[in-house]
C-alpha cells in the first residue's frame, strides 16, 4: 500500500521529469515504461541512475489503466494558467475529478505520476492540491508552501541566476549563504504606491491569497468541494478586510485611502513593473504602464471579455441589490435577506458554481481580473502573456488589485447599506459590562511597535535543473512585538456565563487628520481575534496573546517544509489557510499613530453553532472556516461593524453598550531590521 505522504513528492522540482530524485534526499519514483513520456522513454533508467547514483529509496508505482486526460492536457505546459479563467478551470475541474474518484492512494499516486509530466505544472499542482485537502484519505496530508515549488512568482527574478550559482558552486547546503532579496525592486521612491511594497509584495500575503482560493475554489466537478458553509460570504468578508488592512496601511504611510475603480472607461492611473519571470512559461510577467485604458480582451480560443457587458452586470446586480431580490434561473424571486442574502449575493458576484444565475448575472469578479491582466495585449497582437492580476499568486502585488476590490467590495456594502442596522438591544449582553480594556507589549501600555525583520526561505523546490540541497531566499517584511490583551469584566448576572470576545482595530484619524466618524470608521474595522471566555459572578480579568489570534497562523505554517518529515506533517492542511501572523498589525508611524482598540462581549450561547463533529485546525478560523464544518459563529462576519451604525451612533464612542469598550492606543515603527529567524 502506497505511503500517501510520498504524494507530496510530486510538487517537488515541478517542471523536472517525475523520475528525478524528489524530496533532495534522493528518493526516486519507479515509473511503469509505458507512463514515461516519449522524449525519456528510452534514457528514463541511466538518467536516474547518472542523477541520483543509484540510490535505494525507491517509490512503486503501480501501472493501472488511465482514464482520459486529453482535456486538461490540451493546456500547454508552457501556458499561463490562471484559475480566473473559465476554460482553466474546467480543464482543472477535470483533473481533479480524476484524482478526487480515484479508489485508493495507490491508484491516486499511479495517475498522478502518469498526469504529472503531461499536463501543465502549475494546473496540476492546483488540482492534486485541491483533490488533496477534499479527499478524506488525505486531507490530513501538509501541503508544501506555493512559495516554494513556484518561488519565481514571489521573488524577483534576477534573485535566480544568485540561486543557481550559488547551488553550484558551494557543495552541502550548511555551507551555501541566503540570496538577500533586495526591497525595493520593483520601483523607486518615484513611484507613491511603492512606499507599501512591504504589503503588496509580502510573500506569506500573497500566499494567503492563493491558498484561500484552494480551500475555496469557485468551480469543481463535485459540487460538495465548492458548496461550503457561507463560502459567498466569506468571499465577501476575506476579500473586505484585507481592503480594510490596506487602508491601515496607506494611512500609515501618508497616503489616501484606494479609490474603488467605478468607471472602467477611465484609464488606470497606476502601472506596475512586476520585475518577475514565469519559470513554467519561459516569460516575464509583463508590465502596465501608467494611465493604461481597458478594452475588450478579445482572444480567439482563449478569452473574451466586453466592457459593455461587465456594465450590464453590475447594474442587474445593483438593480437586484435595490429590489431586494435576485432572480434564480426558472425566474423566480430569491429574497436577498438579512441572513442569507450576503451569502447569495458573494456566490454571484465572484460568480462561483453557486451563483443563482450566472445567466444573467455573469461573471463579474473573476472577469474584471481578466479585463486588467489583458489590458497591455487585449488581442493577442504581440503574443503576451497575462499580467499578474490574472494570477491568484500574484494578483495582490499589483496596486489596481486593491482599486478593483475596493469598487467590488462597494456593490456589498451597498446591500448592507439597506439592512436595518442594530439596536441598542440586539448588541447589548444584560448583566455583562466590559470595565476597561488595554494591551501590554515590552512593559509598555497601549503602545505597540513594528519594524523590519529578515527571514530565510528554502526554495530548493523550485530550483528545476539545478545542483540538490537547500538554496534559501532572505527577505524583509513586516514585524510586530509580541503583545497580550487585558479585558476587564463584571458579571452581574449572579452566575457563570460564557462570552463571545470580538477584537477590532481601526485608525482613529482619517487622511486630513481628522477624527473618523463611525460610517467611514466601521468599514477600516480590521479583526483581530475572536475567542470564547468564562466569566464568573463579578469581576474578572482575562489575558490574551496577539499570537494566538484566530485570524492569523504563525509564520511557520505560512512557511512550512514538508520536507523536514516532522510532526508538522501531521497539521491539518487548513492551518495552511490564514493570515500571515508577521502583518497582524499596521505598520503605523516613525512619530506614532493613533488607532482604536475595539472590545465586545456578546453572548456565545446565542452565537454558538453546534458542530456535527470537533474540527482538528481552527487558527484562523475567521477568514478561513472549518474543514468540514460549520462556519463558528451565527453572526454576520464583521459584526458589528457589517451594518450602518445606529441614529445618534455618529462616533464611536456613541456607539457602544456597556458589553463593548475602546481604548486609545499608539502604533509606533522603528525602522530598523531584527536578526534573521529560519
Amino acid at each position: 500500500m502506497a505511503d500517501k505522504k510520498n504524494l507530496l513528492l510530486l510538487f517537488d522540482h515541478p517542471t523536472e521529469p517525475v523520475f528525478m530524485d524528489k524530496g533532495g534526499n534522493g528518493t526516486v519514483f519507479q515509473v511503469p515504461d509505458s507512463y514515461v513520456t516519449k522524449r525519456y522513454n528510452k534514457i528514463c533508467k541511466e538518467v536516474q541512475q547518472r542523477v541520483c547514483g543509484g540510490s535505494e529509496k525507491h517509490v512503486p508505482v503501480k501501472e493501472i489503466p488511465i482514464p482520459d486526460l486529453s482535456y486538461p492536457m490540451s493546456l500547454g505546459r508552457a501556458e499561463q494558467f490562471s484559475v480566473f479563467l473559465k476554460s482553466h478551470t474546467e480543464m482543472a475541474g477535470h483533473l481533479i475529478e480524476v484524482f478526487i474518484n480515484m479508489p485508493t492512494v495507490d491508484d491516486l499516486q499511479s495517475v498522478a505520476v502518469y498526469a504529472r509530466d503531461r499536463v501543465n505544472p502549475v494546473m496540476f499542482n492546483y488540482a492534486l492540491s485541491v483533490a488533496l485537502l477534499h479527499r478524506p484519505d488525505t486531507k490530513d496530508l501538509n501541503l508544501p508552501a506555493f512559495s516554494q515549488v513556484f518561488p519565481d512568482r514571489f521573488i524577483d527574478s534576477q534573485m535566480f541566476r544568485h540561486m543557481r550559482e550559488e547551488s553550484f558552486v558551494i557543495e552541502g547546503s550548511d555551507h551555501r549563504d541566503a540570496i538577500v532579496i533586495p526591497v525595493n525592486y520593483t520601483a523607486s521612491d518615484l513611484d507613491v504606491e511603492h512606499r507599501l511594497w512591504y504589503f503588496r509584495e509580502d510573500v506569506g500575503i500573497n500566499l494567503h491569497h492563493w491558498h484561500w482560493h484552494l480551500v475555496y475554489p469557485h468551480e469543481a466537478p463535485i459540487r460538495s468541494i465548492v458548496d461550503k458553509d457561507r463560502r459567498g460570504e466569506l468571499f465577501y468578508y476575506m476579500h473586505q478586510q484585507i481592503i480594510a488592512r490596506y487602508n491601515a496601511e496607506r494611512l500609515s504611510n501618508y497616503m489616501a485611502q484606494v479609490q474603488p475603480f467605478n468607471n472602467l472607461d477611465e484609464p488606470i492611473t497606476e502601472g506596475y513593473f512586476p520585475k518577475m519571470d514565469s519559470t513554467v512559461a519561459s516569460r516575464a510577467y509583463p508590465p502596465r504602464f501608467d494611465n493604461t485604458r481597458l478594452r475588450d480582451v478579445e482572444r480567439v480560443g482563449q478569452i473574451r471579455v466586453s466592457i459593455d457587458e461587465m456594465k450590464r452586470w453590475r447594474e442587474r446586480i445593483y438593480e437586484a441589490i435595490h429590489q431586494g431580490y435576485v432572480l434564480d434561473e426558472n425566474n423566480e424571486k430569491v429574497v436577498l435577506d438579512e441572513v442569507k442574502g450576503i451569502d447569495i449575493l458573494g456566490n454571484i458576484i465572484e460568480a462561483s458554481d453557486l451563483s443563482i444565475n450566472r445567466t444573467l448575472y455573469g461573471n463579474f469578479h473573476n472577469s474584471g481580473h481578466n479585463l486588467i491582466a489583458y489590458a497591455h495585449d487585449p488581442t493577442n497582437k504581440h503574443l503576451e502573456k497575462a499580467g499578474v492580476m490574472g494570477d491568484a499568486t500574484t494578483t495582490m502585488r499589483d496596486p489596481v488589485f486593491y482599486k478593483w476590490h475596493s469598487f467590488v467590495d462597494n456593490l456589498f456594502h451597498e446591500h448592507k447599506r439597506r439592512l436595518p442596522p442594530y439596536s441598542a438591544e440586539d448588541l447589548g449582553f444584560p448583566g455583562v459590562h466590559v470595565k476597561s480594556i488595554n494591551v501590554q507589549s515590552r512593559n509598555q501600555t497601549n503602545k505597540l511597535t513594528t519594524f523590519w525583520q529578515q527571514s530565510d526561505v528554502d526554495m530548493s523546490g523550485g530550483l528545476d535543473f539545478s545542483p540538490r540541497g537547500k538554496v534559501s531566499a532572505r527577505f524583509t517584511h513586516l514585524q510586530h512585538s509580541a503583545f497580550t490583551y487585558f479585558i476587564e469584566v463584571e458579571n452581574s448576572a449572579g452566575a457563570t456565563r460564557k462570552g463571545f470576545v470580538r477584537l477590532f482595530l481601526a485608525p482613529m484619524l482619517d487622511e486630513r487628520s481628522g477624527i473618523m466618524e463611525l460610517g467611514e470608521q466601521r468599514r477600516l474595522m480590521v479583526e483581530l481575534d475572536k475567542f470564547v471566555i468564562t466569566m464568573p459572578p463579578g469581576l474578572s480579568t482575562h489575558s490574551r496573546k496577539s499570537v494566538d489570534s484566530n485570524v492569523t497562523i504563525p509564520f511557520e505554517r505560512t512557511f512550512r517544509n514538508t520536507a523536514k518529515n516532522s510532526s508538522d506533517n501531521e497539521i491539518f492542511d487548513y492551518c495552511g489557510c490564514g493570515w500571515p501572523h508577521h502583518m497582524l498589525i499596521p505598520k503605523g508611524r516613525p512619530e506614532g499613530m493613533k488607532f482604536k482598540l475595539f472590545v465586545m462581549i456578546s453572548n456565545y450561547d446565542e452565537d454558538r453553532v453546534e458542530q456535527p463533529s470537533e474540527c482538528a485546525c481552527s487558527d484562523a478560523a475567521s477568514y478561513c472556516g472549518l474543514r468540514d464544518s460549520l462556519y463558528p459563529d451565527r453572526k454576520s462576519m464583521g459584526y458589528p461593524f457589517d451594518r450602518l451604525p445606529r441614529q445618534g451612533s455618529k462616533f464611536l464612542e456613541n456607539f457602544l453598550t456597556p458589553n463593548m469598550s475602546t481604548v486609545d492606543i499608539t502604533i509606533t515603527h522603528k525602522n530598523y531590521t531584527e536578526s534573521l529567524s529560519e
